[in-house]
């Protein structure tokens, strides 16, 4: 008697995981606003990123959904917060190539990329652009380069952050060209192309859709990009690996992360949601217009890409010797 009462209370204590993860799944979307933490400024590619794909998801899901910017440290104060964040589901992170992969690398945080933050999808991967304004007297990346040599330490760029995608892809240049360029640090694309524009800083490794609009108003020219390929929407712009600098490559991605802590079954209904909007055809539409390639996928997928590109970046930092600002 005791002991087939000892199975039917294993039994039900079998179902409690599936039961709870069921609940939670149907207990969707949260209750209350919905945050998508950006590290970044206003208006650079991660905010336009991600305010099209916020609009999008607050209409398939039927609940509010902001943009919440959390500018500073090259986007580790958003990637805190939100891996200190309530597991409740309600706290979303546009997590970026530099606080998940880079620096890690270079300087003692205050979170664990890979312990506190659980990985939903990849959501837009594109390659920056060197710009530099009139004012500098260049128009090629030959020329830039000549400068910087004639000038050793007169030329500086513009970043979004110590160990940003945009502050990486100018130190290997830096290397990779024998130059050396001074790196300054900014909260964000939208600052670090207003002091471009004012002529305060010299060039900057720039995101397709902060640059664009200037290019194309002849304010910034464009000197390369640092994909291995031209992008679509800038053909006639060369990649700095075709430049004379082979294999060169440093691309900058966005991808959703949320707070470890957060349910499995919640993390795999956003992961639903996102892959959702970011298929949708209105959005790649919006998104490609700024030089964004949606990349949705699966999280183990995504989980796989993080750990490579931390084992690229970290290589480079430890034989460069970059170290944080």
């Amino acid at each position: 008697m005791k002991k087939r009462n000892l199975l039917k209370l294993a039994a039900s204590l079998a179902l409690v995981p599936a039961l709870t993860g069921q609940a939670l799944a149907q207990d969707f979307p949260p209750k209350k606003t919905v945050s998508l933490v950006v590290g970044f400024a206003a208006g650079g590619a991660a905010d336009t990123a991600a305010r099209l794909i916020a609009k999008k998801l607050g209409e398939n899901i039927g609940q509010t959904v902001i943009v919440d910017n959390k500018p500073g440290a090259g986007g580790n104060i958003a990637h805190q917060f939100v891996a200190n964040a309530p597991g409740d589901g309600a706290t979303l992170l546009f997590g970026s190539v530099g606080p998940l992969t880079i620096a890690p690398h270079m300087m003692k945080l205050g979170y664990d990329p890979v312990r506190d933050l659980s990985p939903i999808t990849m959501g837009v991967n594109f390659p920056n652009v060197l710009v530099v304004h009139s004012g500098v007297g260049v128009k090629t990346l030959a020329e830039y380069v000549a400068l910087a040599k004639k000038k050793p330490g007169s030329l500086d760029f513009a970043s979004t952050g110590a160990g940003s995608a945009s502050h990486l892809a100018g130190e290997l240049f830096n290397d990779r060209a024998g130059i050396n360029t001074v790196h300054i640090p900014y909260k964000g694309g939208a600052p670090a192309l207003q002091d471009l524009l004012g002529g305060r800083v010299a060039s900057y490794y720039s995101t397709p859709a902060t640059a664009g609009p200037h290019i194309e108003s002849g304010k910034l020219i464009a000197l390369a990009t640092t994909g291995l390929t031209r992008p679509a929407f800038m053909p006639n712009v060369p990649t700095i690996a075709e430049s004379g600098y082979p294999g060169f490559n440093a691309t900058n991605w966005y991808a959703f992360v949320a707070s470890s802590k957060t349910p499995k079954a919640l993390i795999d209904r956003w992961n639903v949601e996102l892959v959702k909007v970011l298929n949708a055809p209105d959005v790649r539409e919006q998104l490609n217009k700024h030089g964004l390639t949606p990349q949705p996928g699966t999280r183990d997928e995504l989980a796989r890409y993080i750990a490579s590109e931390s084992a690229t970046w970290g290589r480079i930092i430890r034989e460069r010797k970059i170290t944080a600002e």
